[in-house]
């Protein structure tokens, strides 16, 4: 067995109360290696198409990978996966923090969790072992309230708390999965699934301790790093994700009002400098992290309390320029809000301002809601995103989701629901990064903006475009443009972010981003493992996880038809510094099948050929092609 791994997963069943452990095989470690392919080579092979995401059938997984539990920055991340209820298709959805270093520790590489429980219960698994509780009087409750009780009842604040909320107990279609009120599954609702199953929240812990292959090797690349990595100079230390808002600004694709403009007047006041200038009281981290991009905030006079965290980018421009508010302090209220009742928060940010567009257009009206809706005032943004973790009144149909909300309304609020394949656009402009055309259009789990760097990359604006180059990205590429040049610096880029999703490493802190270069990660993560795994089966792996998302979603009814965007990407930008600009129809079906024969995907149906399938060991997804 290859060190770093626990060579096995836990398989609990919540209909029989039962547990059994599962061992691993080095072969399938090797081929899948953790993550979302991990969970998708399971999701795949063991469920009928057609589930109903809700049925207890539906697998909720946790799946970490070999260097979880291991002392490098950056190199902590794991995935939960099941089918989403917000799209119909495949769901997966990432979080750093602590959770997965603990699932190591308790002995295990993954969960698989199926079934549902005949009345509420929460998961402790520690140290091999599993044991069910009643989560009764935890059902209901706020997630700190939960959170607390949890650790008050085990008497060991070391143990992770991971859970799913009251948005989730009422099935929102965008309920998120938090762990200690700060480290997020926010997309794809999974965490309406975990409460689907009356499971409130796994807690892990244990003594188990990865052991590295070759320590000497683990120590020399550790070094490397702490002499290469400066976080005094670091913007994302400094300022988090919110860094970049005045560069978005300047660019003219800072989404603002529904996605209609690229510029808001009050950007200043949402800034990365603001906060850390305002409300910032600690920059919070992530397992053995020193980048520590995360923030903790509070605002007295609101109630905000930094044990929540503190708004990410996407927190602060769904809620904020988005709707038109340029409110910190209330963006850091809606942001509890968020974790309290836990909801991923840009699905949040679209859906208010999809309301709001909605009441301009007549299309709902002050008896349908019962106050008047407006941009730019933080009371309304924040009724309205507690109302939809309640499913209180209009609430209720907000928590639809954009689509299914707007299909009620009509084909005139189609036309301005910014979602692919069900789940709400985040807040990047695809008119003014053009490489996120094809992202957003053909992500697995519905609009994404983690599928690949962004386009300043493959421009040159950072200075770490040159990491790429082992991967042939030499070349710059302008932001606007999306012709093959543009494609293929895309996939190639997108190939190396789903090498980071499957060894567990955050695109925060590899390259381009951050300071860990390729050569590097190949040398730690052989440091671990004991493996002589090249950047090469690393990138093949990449590919079987997109070859496997993409035929899970074929098989579930979502195919190329679905390679889409939303109308307004089509229309031109109304403010900003890329005023006019749009995406033109015919070049991005152009890039769109370019994209699919660079994948080894036909470029009529968008499927991966028999091919590429056995070329990747994965000739028993055929059935599916």
């Amino acid at each position: 067995m290859a060190n770093g791994f626990a060579g096995k997963i836990l398989r609990i069943d919540l209909t029989a109360g039962s547990s059994k452990v599962e061992p691993l095989s080095d072969t399938i470690l090797r081929r899948y290696l953790g993550g979302g392919l991990l969970g998708a080579y399971f999701l795949l092979r063991e469920t009928p198409p057609g589930l109903d995401p809700y049925d207890p059938a539906n697998p909720l997984m946790f799946m970490t990978s070999a260097m979880n539990g291991t002392p490098l920055s950056g190199a902590n991340r794991y995935s939960a996966v099941a089918k989403s209820p917000l799209t119909g298709g495949f769901g997966e959805s990432e979080a750093g923090g602590y959770f997965g270093p603990a699932l190591k520790n308790a002995g295990f590489d993954g969960l698989i969790i199926t079934g549902r429980a005949q009345r509420p219960v929460y998961l402790l698994v520690y140290d091999g072992q599993c044991e069910f509780r009643d989560a009764g009087r935890y059902w209901g409750r706020l997630s700190h309230e939960v959170q607390d009780g949890i650790e008050d009842e085990l008497g060991d604040k070391r143990v992770v708390v991971l859970q799913t909320g009251v948005a989730g107990e009422k099935r929102v279609r965008f309920a998120a999965i938090v762990h200690n009120l700060k480290h997020w599954h926010g997309r794809c609702g999974l965490g309406a699934v975990m409460a689907s199953k009356n499971l409130k929240a796994v807690a892990v812990g244990g003594k188990h301790r990865p052991q590295p292959a070759d320590p000497e090797t683990q120590k020399a690349v550790m070094q490397w790093f702490k002499e290469s990595y400066d976080r005094k100079k670091d913007q994302m230390h400094l300022y988090g994700t919110a860094r970049g808002v005045g560069m978005l600004q300047a660019s003219g694709i800072l989404p603002t009002r529904n996605f209609r403009d690229g510029a808001f007047d009050d950007f200043e006041k949402l800034t990365g400098q603001t906060m850390a200038d305002t409300i910032l009281t600690k920059r919070g981290t992530c397992y053995a992290c020193a980048v520590a991009c995360k923030r903790e905030v509070a605002v007295p006079e609101l109630g905000v309390d930094p044990k929540f965290g503190g708004p990410e980018y996407e927190t602060i421009a769904a809620t904020g320029s988005l709707n038109g508010v340029g409110d910190l302090k209330k963006i850091a209220l809606a942001n509890q809000l968020m974790s309290q009742y836990v909801l991923d928060s840009i699905s949040t940010g679209v859906v208010v301002g999809f309301a709001l567009e909605a009441y301009e257009k007549g299309l709902l009206t002050k008896d349908d809601v019962g106050f008047e809706l407006e941009y730019g005032n933080p009371d309304v943004m924040v009724r309205l995103v507690e109302m939809i973790g309640k499913r209180d009144g209009v609430g209720d149909l907000l928590a639809e989701g954009v689509a299914r909300a707007a299909k009620k309304l009509g084909p005139e609020a189609e036309a301005f629901a910014l979602h692919v394949r069900g789940q709400e656009l985040p807040m990047h402009e695809p008119r003014g990064k053009k490489s996120l055309a094809i992202a957003y259009a053909t992500s697995p789990t519905g609009a994404d903006h983690m599928e690949a760097p962004h386009d300043p990359i493959y421009e040159g604006f950072y200075a770490g475009k040159h990491a790429l180059a082992p991967l042939g990205l030499i070349e710059p590429v302008d932001m606007l443009d999306l012709g093959p040049k543009k494609v293929r610096a895309f996939t190639y880029a997108q190939k190396l972010w789903s090498v980071y999703n499957v060894v567990g490493m955050c695109d925060f802190v590899g390259v381009p981003i951050g300071k860990l270069e390729l050569e590097p990660l190949v040398r730690y993560f052989n440091s671990v493992t004991g493996w002589d795994m090249s950047l090469w089966e690393m990138a093949k792996a990449a590919e079987r996880s997109s070859a496997l998302f993409r035929l899970y979603n074929h098989r579930e009814g979502l195919g190329t038809a679905h390679d889409t965007l939303p109308q307004r990407m089509f229309e031109p930008l109304e403010k900003g510094a890329l005023k006019g600009h749009r995406i033109d129809p015919d070049q991005f079906q152009t890039a769109l099948r370019d994209y699919y024969e660079m994948m080894g995907w036909d470029r009529a149906t968008g499927l991966p050929t028999r091919a590429k399938l056995a070329e990747l060991e994965l000739d028993w997804a055929a059935e599916w092609v």
